[in-house]
């Protein structure tokens, strides 16, 4: 029960922060609340299913960059995310880069305070 509250709680603040995102960065729009919860799903998914599959085939040029490819791994789901969307559009790759670093470090925010307020 507590871990079904988590992940719904979880589910609802990194909406808000896409909102968050959009509200202080003009590179990012998120028409609506509806629209920032489908988002946030969409890229939890992506970030869930696609991100682990493309950070091993692009290993050899993360170990080259020294791991800085994985912001730019982060910011393709991001702008992938928005191109399948309606409500949510980033304006181009730059914006998907520093759009995906805010709303990743939102997330660690949100990550941490969910993890003391549901120990486990």
């Amino acid at each position: 029960m507590l871990g079904r509250m988590k992940l719904l709680i979880k589910w609802l603040l990194c909406a808000m922060a896409l909102l968050a995102v959009a509200h202080f960065y003009s590179g990012v729009q998120v028409q609506s609340l509806g629209s920032a919860l489908i988002a946030a799903v969409v890229i939890g998914l992506f970030n869930t299913l696609l991100r682990p599959v493309l950070v091993v085939l692009t290993l050899p040029v993360t170990l080259l960059t020294l791991g800085l490819f994985l912001f730019v791994i982060n910011a393709l789901m991001f702008w992938w995310a928005a191109s399948l969307l309606d409500g949510f559009q980033v304006r181009d790759f730059s914006a998907a880069l520093l759009g995906s670093l805010l709303y990743t470090v939102a997330g660690m925010v949100i990550n941490s305070a969910l993890d003391s307020l549901f120990p486990k």
